[in-house]
């Protein structure tokens, strides 16, 4: 008896499957998020990870669409840049190859929100 060929099936562990923003810019999205958290503009957050993009979602209300999204496409790296912020409409407001840049559009929301 021989045993069929086996057919590589992609495992839910696999890095290689997935786009994921590492550590350091991690810390800058939640950076930004603690700040408005604790202006009272956000209160929840939402992250997936898939195939070509990395997603942060941003809630006023965790039963709400985002009010934001923070996606990483690396595939956009060499053209537009692999970050962008999306608003609630779909529409980009800001993309860019720095993510400190990109999120800046974010930042200054939140300070006229404050003031």
């Amino acid at each position: 008896m021989t045993q069929p060929p086996s057919i590589p099936f992609p495992g839910p562990g696999k890095p290689e499957d997935k786009v994921a923003f590492d550590r350091a810019e991690l810390g800058v999205i939640l950076g930004l998020y603690g700040r408005a958290v604790a202006a009272g503009e956000w209160r929840d957050y939402g992250m997936s990870f898939l195939r070509d993009v990395a997603i942060f979602s941003i809630f006023r209300r965790s039963a709400e669409h985002p009010l934001y999204r923070i996606e990483k496409r690396p595939r956009l790296r060499l053209r537009q840049g692999q970050y962008a912020v999306i608003g609630m409409d779909g529409q980009v407001l800001k993309r860019g190859h720095d993510l400190k840049t990109v999120l800046a559009v974010l930042d200054r929301k939140l300070i006229r929100a404050v003031d």
